[in-house]
């Protein structure tokens, strides 16, 4: 009875998550200026990589520092399979493009696709030699894996462009795009969470060794939410080329990855809802703080522009959030804990 109701509140938010999304990317569409969509666009795309990144790191407790690696396959596959390679892919005729590449060009929708599932592919033949170790070693692993894909990426002119990067990409991303994927990623990993396989991955999270003694399958557990995370990893960085029109190798350094992992520890280790919340707060902040970089008057008061000023003050307020809510903005709780009636002491 207990787990049915569960389900039956998780259905019921999961109902009006999609319904308010819905609402929302019309109201934008139809009201916003070109400039805010494109900051929607953006937030959008990190939820995706931020909901995708807690599952493994979050949820799972395994401290990964992978997105990177996948965010640029998803990019340039995307780049690659919809982009004229005849006429704009090497347009500095340093190579001709690959036949291969010209026989796989294809519509947004399938490039977008396989830059899931090709991450996801990737994932799992990693997913072999990674968790064989723990804890920081993990890190290390994870970590050396996106700079092998960066370095492949620049020594690869053939396929990637190398360093020049890849331009004229048709900007298929529109909030219809960025805001549908958003909603798929969310309510996929909130159905994983609240299922069996979730209940085995907080397992893990909480004590690997217990949750083996107790039968649980760790390493197909663990393998789950790598292969899972990295799908929607590519598929936001499909996304995220689709946007911006032009990717080149230094888009995808380790700075990515930290990013990711400021918005998901803001919000809350293994909280959705957080991640969320994290990536509104990061995203959407930072680009609300520009004006603290340009020349600001007040009472009288005139002062000149500081470049980087915008980051300073973030820090601060980072700093100051972190002191007070050391689990995060949510901690470990998701939307429908909020409404969860308070017992009464007896």
């Amino acid at each position: 009875m207990i787990e049915n109701s569960i389900f039956t509140k998780q259905r019921l938010i999961n109902l009006s998550i999609i319904i308010t999304a819905i609402w929302f990317t019309w109201f934008a569409q139809n009201t916003f200026d070109e400039y805010t969509i494109r900051i929607i666009n953006n937030v959008a795309i990190f939820i995706i990589l931020a909901v995708s990144y807690n599952l493994i790191n979050g949820v799972t407790g395994q401290f990964s520092l992978e997105p990177n690696g996948f965010v640029a396959i998803g990019a340039y596959v995307v780049a690659i399979l919809t982009v004229d390679a005849k006429t704009m892919l090497y347009q500095y005729d340093i190579v001709d493009p690959a036949e291969w590449i010209l026989a796989l060009q294809s519509e947004f929708i399938w490039a977008l696709l396989l830059a899931g599932v090709i991450s996801a592919l990737l994932a799992l033949s990693l997913s072999f030699p990674v968790f064989r170790v723990r804890g920081d070693y993990l890190a290390i692993v994870t970590l050396g894996f996106g700079f092998i894909i960066r370095i492949l990426a620049i020594n690869s002119p053939e396929i990637t462009n190398g360093s020049l990067g890849i331009n004229d990409i048709p900007e298929n991303s529109n909030i219809y795009w960025t805001m549908g994927a958003a909603i798929i990623a969310v309510l996929a990993i909130l159905n994983i969470i609240y299922s069996k396989f979730g209940r085995a991955m907080k397992a893990v999270r909480d004590d690997e060794d217990a949750a083996t003694a107790m039968g649980v399958n760790t390493f197909k557990i663990k393998t789950l939410a790598f292969t899972t995370s990295a799908f929607f990893e590519g598929i936001g960085g499909g996304l995220l080329a689709a946007l911006l029109t032009s990717i080149s190798p230094d888009l995808f350094t380790f700075f990515l990855t930290f990013q990711l992992l400021i918005i998901i520890v803001l919000g809350g280790l293994g909280s959705t809802t957080g991640a969320i919340l994290g990536t509104i707060v990061v995203m959407a902040g930072l680009e609300w703080m520009r004006f603290l970089d340009e020349p600001i008057s007040f009472m009288g008061i005139e002062t000149e522009g500081l470049p980087g000023m915008r980051m300073v003050v973030f820090s601060l307020i980072l700093i100051v959030v972190m002191l007070f809510a050391r689990e995060g903005l949510m901690g470990k709780k998701e939307l429908k804990d909020l409404f969860k009636k308070k017992k009464a002491n007896k």
